[in-house]
């Protein structure tokens, strides 16, 4: 097994991409930590992984809020001796429908704000025992949409763009003691739109102010691909085992292109 007994802790743990690279984590062997604000979605990650075989324990944590962050972290390498992956897969509602001159101060900043800072916060908590471990690898999620020009999603952009900094920062600091840190950048997953997520509710929103169905808006992103299709959750989940895996140990400060050959670098 690719991870086996690794401690993996996942912020939003019961969204659609958290739960999925959860449950692809404990298939191979880590013992896998669901943080996140709602303890009913949690809940149903971990019970189907440990109906298929797996280890899960869930806690209610805000990623916002640093001193229950660092706490949770503290409290699980206390019983566990270790913090070998930490992933913020975190999700909030926010505008991406609206241009520049019609968007609000507030509007821009709410995105901004929640992804930049709960990547610093999660990422900041495993660190600290990850430096004296000498080892560890730190996940963060973003989209084609920091390299992307508008209209309609500016505060979206800068957040991803934010977070990739913010990435690409720690992998110059941390790798003197041995921690990686990975972007995973995904193209729209059809799948998480399946649910009530903020990704489902922000799509309909999108699609709604285009005048076309949520269908028609996903079929149109899958046809602006080379590969001429939209990334799935198994793939997404399974890039994030491997590059959190010893397979992947050459890399780091990167961002895995997980788009379908939306942006080509």
């Amino acid at each position: 097994m690719l991870l086996n007994n690794k401690n993996a802790i996942i912020y939003g743990g019961g969204g659609a991409v958290g739960g999925a690279i959860a449950r692809a984590f404990a298939a191979e062997g880590a013992n896998v930590f669901l943080a996140g604000r709602t303890l009913a979605k949690l809940q149903i990650v971990a019970e189907e992984i440990k109906a298929a075989g797996g280890r899960a324990e869930i806690n209610r944590v805000d990623a916002l809020d640093e001193d229950a962050t660092l706490a949770h972290v503290d409290d699980i390498v206390r019983r566990m001796g270790t913090v070998d992956i930490v992933l913020n897969a975190i999700g909030i509602v926010h505008v991406q429908d609206k241009g520049f001159l019609d968007m609000t101060l507030e509007q821009f900043e709410l995105p901004v704000s929640v992804y930049t800072k709960s990547t610093f916060i999660t990422s900041k908590a495993a660190a600290r025992h990850m430096k004296r471990q000498q080892s560890g690898v730190i996940l963060t999620l973003t989209t084609p949409a920091s390299r992307m020009p508008g209209p309609g999603f500016i505060g979206h952009s800068v957040a991803c763009a934010g977070v990739e900094a913010i990435a690409r920062n720690l992998a110059g600091e941390l790798a003197q003691d041995n921690i990686r840190v990975v972007t995973l950048r995904s193209h729209a997953i059809p799948e998480s739109t399946n649910s009530a997520s903020s990704s489902r509710e922000i799509f309909q929103t999108n699609a709604k102010s285009s005048g076309i169905t949520l269908d028609e808006m996903l079929a149109g992103a899958a046809g602006g691909t080379l590969l001429k299709r939209l990334p799935t959750l198994e793939q997404v989940a399974e890039t994030a085992v491997f590059m959190s895996s010893d397979k992947a140990g050459a890399i780091t400060g990167n961002v895995i292109n997980i788009s379908c050959g939306f942006l080509v670098d």
